[in-house]
């Protein structure tokens, strides 16, 4: 039954001061909420310690507050933290599914030290925090525990027109305290289970509608101290949403210098690496657009492209505008976006997203087009997805896409299909069925991303969930997976068969481990050579396992390892692989870290040309070290360093035969050694709600060498690199009409 939250009158409604201090008078016409129940472990047990909230709609948005009682029991964590933290730390999450079609979710999350983070909910249980949503918040602390109130705009999210005065929505509250690790909620659901945003409580509200236009120019200046020369820019992005069925986004000479720093990644492999998108116009209401299969990271429109290396080979596209609109009609919602580059190299990018959605279903089809001129081609994908919720056990989700090439007058087609079926069983069983197929001349990386194509995959699942464990077990949580798997290419030659098992735990001090074993049956690398051959390669195993301890005391802790077998050597040779990082904190809002990574591959095989490969006995060292300063609640200071060092010993030079053996070859085959650094110092300061004040300093380089070295040397060559040295200054401010 939908139950009726925020029944006053619009005056009082309006009256919310959020203040993280919890007026009963504000809040006496708000729907109270105390069933917290235990979901991490997932018993159902009532929470620890007692939490209240209370729902509130009123004409700015809804409005939220918790009341999070904590004993002596549960010490208290005062971190300070960074926006989209992954602390654990005290919080509350609130999150919304506004249109209640279990389809896009929003979570806002709140520290009780008053750190905030936010991202969006697809596929039911995937969160993506690359974006950022403007709302208020604070909090209170006293003796008895501490306080959070919150108020999310009408404006937010685009939302389906609502029938008379009310609107429906679903809702989701939690809470975690971060001493344990524990997680008690409203209603009784787990982003862990295969079912999760379609779980969340239906709620009905009266209905209010805000208009918004912002425009947010910027203007940046950067200086290269290795090139001489300086740079300046400016541009805007712009926001109009009229009511809650339409919204527009649009960029004006968007400015992408980087204020963040991606992690170094040496990548020698025949897949691309995925890297996630943070710039703000692209993560603005994306969540329309998400279309993806089980396949890691794939999806239709993977917006890294836009802007993303030139087709000429000369740096970056250079991005001249781009608009965005979303929008719904009846129950239907819509979305398009278009990209446009300059230059002679310049592509163009457009997408079109469209979904209906019903009470147990949804039901959507997507298109995009990249037109690269330069290239003399044109690359088209489309996609229909289909979402099924035929019981209370049962979640299936299929998608079936296509791709049609057009290049210097030839044309290629070929599609995929996906289908994903989980069902969830009694006493914490569950099962899970994939299966893919995607073909051999299927290529949606114009505008999307997918690692390969060519494959056809199945595998069967098992898990079971421990949550009832005796008090004496170190563990609140475990979960154990069972998992068959077999892989072919499209031209019927086996990939792999595979069997992993692993488990995953959360400790009652609030640490989480996971290991894992892969074993691997004997199969063929049909990408290795770039389409010069397939190699045969003999079984093998992996082994993982990893462990982290949230901040104790001064301390936090994080370690992994991992045991490997691979190559034409098989399982004759082990290989291994180990990191740990150590975060000290000098207080609550001033932490250092240090780590190290080292591995070896013993048998490490590297594409030269043509079918001739080398095997390589690889090594590779990672140091990590920075600096983390909340300064106030709006200022912050980062340091980040890593220094990347590898080395490549040959062992012996082969040529992939045509019956897929590796055959010994007198070709000449050099070592190599790589030495890689990134440096970033940032100061960001907050002038109001998404408005900046960023000041960068960042530096970098890469050199590969024609011999082998060791660790040591190869690490200090790498700090005296300096390829790029930058500064950036880039203020950005958001105006609100």
């Amino acid at each position: 039954m939908l139950a009726l939250a925020g029944l006053a009158l619009p005056a009082a409604a309006g009256a919310v001061d959020i203040d993280g201090r919890i007026d009963p008078d504000e809040w006496a016409q708000a729907r109270h909420v105390t069933e917290f129940r235990k979901v991490q472990p997932f018993s159902g047990d009532p929470a620890s310690q007692a939490t209240e909230a209370w729902i509130l709609a009123t004409p700015e948005g809804l409005a939220i507050a918790f009341r999070n009682r904590q004993d002596a029991s549960a010490p208290r964590t005062r971190q300070r933290v960074q926006r989209d933290f992954g602390d654990q730390v005290d919080r509350v999450n609130l999150m919304i599914d506004f249109d209640g079609d279990g389809r896009t979710g929003y979570n806002f999350v709140l520290a009780s030290t008053g750190g905030i983070g936010d991202a969006v909910i697809t596929n039911e249980n995937n969160f993506n925090d690359d974006w950022d949503g403007n709302w208020q918040h604070a909090v209170s602390e006293d003796e008895q525990g501490w306080s959070a109130e919150m108020l999310i705009p009408w404006y937010i999210a685009p939302m389906q027109s609502a029938d008379g005065q009310t609107r429906r929505m679903k809702i989701y509250l939690d809470r975690v305290i971060g001493s344990s690790g524990e997680r008690a909620a409203w209603p009784q659901a787990s982003y862990e289970r295969s079912r999760f945003l379609s779980e969340f409580e239906p709620i009905e509200v009266i209905k209010y509608s805000q208009s918004l236009t912002a425009i947010t120019p910027y203007v940046s200046g950067l200086y290269d101290n290795v090139g001489g020369g300086s740079d300046f820019e400016g541009g805007a992005d712009i926001f109009w949403k009229p009511n809650g069925q339409f919204q527009a986004t649009a960029t004006l000479n968007p400015d992408f210098g980087q204020v963040e720093s991606d992690d170094l990644v040496v990548n020698f492999s025949a897949t691309e690496t995925f890297i996630s998108d943070k710039r703000p116009f692209f993560t603005e209401n994306q969540g329309l657009f998400e279309y993806t299969t089980p396949s890691d990271f794939s999806q239709l429109l993977y917006t890294r492209r836009v802007g993303g290396p030139a087709d000429d080979g000369n740096g970056a596209g250079d991005i001249t505008a781009a608009v965005k609109l979303n929008g719904s009609i009846g129950q239907a919602k819509y979305g398009v976006f278009y990209a446009d580059e300059g230059d002679d190299a310049g592509r163009s990018f457009a997408a079109l997203r469209m979904v209906r959605d019903f009470s147990s279903q949804n039901l959507g089809v997507m298109l995009t087009q990249v037109d690269r001129p330069y290239l003399d081609r044109q690359a088209t994908t489309w996609g229909v997805d289909h979402d099924w919720r035929p019981s209370a056990r049962w979640n299936i989700r299929s998608r079936l896409f296509g791709s049609r090439i057009d290049q210097a007058g030839q044309r290629s087609d070929d599609t995929g299909a996906t289908i994903w079926a989980d069902y969830q069983m009694d006493h914490g069983w569950r099962q899970q069925w994939i299966a893919m197929h995607f073909g051999n001349d299927l290529q949606i990386n114009d505008a999307g991303y997918l690692s390969r194509n060519s494959l056809n995959y199945l595998h069967w699942e098992w898990r079971k969930r421990f949550d009832q464990l005796p008090e004496r077990s170190r563990y609140a949580s475990k979960q154990w997976r069972w998992r068959a798997s077999t892989t072919y290419n499209d031209h019927g030659q086996r990939l792999s068969n595979q069997f992993r098992m692993s488990r995953e735990g959360n400790l009652r001090n609030g640490s989480h481990d996971y290991a894992q074993v892969n074993v691997n049956s004997a199969g063929v690398d049909d990408l290795l050579t770039r389409g010069n051959g397939v190699l045969a390669l003999p079984p093998n195993f992996n082994l993982h396992y990893e462990y982290e301890r949230p901040r104790k005391g001064r301390w936090a802790h994080e370690v992994n390892a991992d045991l490997v077998t691979g190559g034409l050597a098989g399982n004759d040779e082990l290989g291994y692989a180990l990191e740990y990082e150590a975060t000290y904190f000098i207080s609550d809002a001033f932490s250092l870290y240090g780590g190290a990574y080292a591995d070896e591959t013993p048998d490490w095989l590297v594409w030269q040309v043509d079918n001739l490969i080398g095997s390589f006995r690889g090594r590779e060292w990672h140091l990590n070290a920075g600096i983390n300063w909340n300064i106030s609640a709006r200022q912050e200071l980062r340091l980040k360093m890593q220094a990347l060092a590898l080395d490549a010993d040959n062992r012996a030079a082969y040529r992939v035969a045509g019956n897929g053996r590796a055959v010994a070859s007198d070709d000449a085959v050099e070592d190599f050694s790589i030495a890689n650094l990134g440096f970033q110092i940032r100061y960001r300061y907050e002038l109001a709600p998404l408005s900046y004040l960023y000041v960068v300093y960042g530096r970098g380089g890469y050199e590969r060498n024609d011999y082998a070295d060791d660790a040591l040397p190869l690490l200090q060559d790498s700090f005296g690199l300096r390829d790029d040295e930058q500064l950036l200054v880039k203020l950005s401010y958001r105006f609100e009409l």
